[in-house]
């Protein structure tokens, strides 16, 4: 679909990427559209896939998750049973907030949050004790530097928009 958006498509994107509250009419004036339209565009790159969803950022230490860290994960066997058992394993655990499969050493990398270190430990303990885990290494974060969205649109080719 990339080659199919066109720089206003680009523009709502980037506006939604860095304001996802925006409201439609307020969307439609920074791209340079009516508001009905610029709906029907919302719609169509939400119904294509390009717009998966809306979220509040919210601040984890002001809520009482004041670790965060990353779990590298090995595994034993890297088999299509066995992978599916870990990540239903991990899609069960709520301070597990994101994860994602490697390529090399590491299998998964998952961000997590906890309100204490106690139960990062206990969070530890639990992962390194799962059938088939290998290897658990942990680094807790010190402080963020940088936490933007996922896509870098401002990097977009003059070409595609």
């Amino acid at each position: 679909m990339r080659g199919r958006l066109d720089s206003i498509d680009w523009a709502i994107l980037k506006e939604l990427q860095a304001d996802g509250s925006i409201t439609n009419v307020e969307l439609a004036r920074r791209v340079g559209l009516s508001a009905p339209p610029c709906l029907r565009r919302v719609r169509a790159l939400e119904s294509a896939g390009i717009i998966k969803a809306y979220r509040a950022m919210l601040d984890p230490k002001g809520l009482g998750f004041e670790i965060v860290c990353f779990a590298m994960v090995q595994l034993d066997v890297q088999g299509k049973k066995e992978l599916q058992e870990f990540e239903q394993r991990i899609n069960d655990w709520s301070m597990v907030r994101e994860c994602w499969t490697l390529s090399g050493d590491i299998d998964f990398i998952m961000k997590c949050v906890a309100p204490n270190l106690a139960a990062f430990q206990g969070l530890v303990s639990e992962l390194t004790s799962l059938p088939n885990v290998r290897n658990v290494r942990t680094a807790l974060t010190l402080d963020l530097i940088k936490d933007e969205p996922l896509v870098p649109i401002e990097d977009v080719p003059e070409a595609a928009v």
